[in-house]
């Protein structure tokens, strides 16, 4: 009986230690049901915004290396008026274009927050992945926030910090 129990452990274990999957890697948000099909309004100011995320952090030296969590958070500061990205480009450390979230224009209504996830096991930005933002909002209104959330956890111990997106073009 105690082999029998234990060969169902350790089926278990092995089925869920399994090589990632496409979903590992593709975002969870619906771009469609967001994106907007109007014309947009040639009054808006546009921005882009660079955020620096990580996928990966370094410890005790540059050769070992913590996979983590990234929580990429957009929000809508404004309490009236809607804001539109136009693209959400994640990059690696090395300057190379990994993906883009959405190819057409997505609207975040007034204090909403929309969320890219990149999930732990996706190392494909590394230790200097970054995204770039281009977005429009109205004139008199704030510029859209764009925050970081990295985590981790190894056995009893965590670790998370967080970035904030900078403007680099207005």
């Amino acid at each position: 009986m105690k082999n029998v129990s234990l060969l169902i452990f350790v089926s278990l274990f092995v089925l869920a230690c399994g090589k990632n999957t496409k979903d590992d890697v593709l975002p969870s948000n619906n771009w469609e049901a967001m994106q907007w099909n109007s014309k947009l309004d040639t009054s808006l100011v546009s921005g882009a915004t660079y955020l620096s995320v990580y996928s990966q952090i370094y410890s005790t030296t540059e050769h070992k290396t913590h996979d983590l969590t990234a929580t990429v958070s957009i929000r809508n500061i404004n309490k009236s008026d809607t804001i539109f990205i136009k693209n959400a480009n994640y990059f690696n450390t090395k300057g190379d274009l990994l993906r883009t979230y959405f190819e057409a224009p997505i609207y975040v209504k007034p204090m909403q927050t929309i969320e890219i996830v990149i999930n732990e096991k996706d190392k494909s930005g590394g230790t200097g992945a970054n995204f770039v933002f281009d977005w429009l909002a109205p004139k008199k209104e704030k510029a859209p926030y764009f925050e970081g959330v990295m985590i981790t956890t190894y056995g009893q111990q965590g670790l998370s910090f967080t970035t904030k997106g900078v403007i680099i073009n207005e």
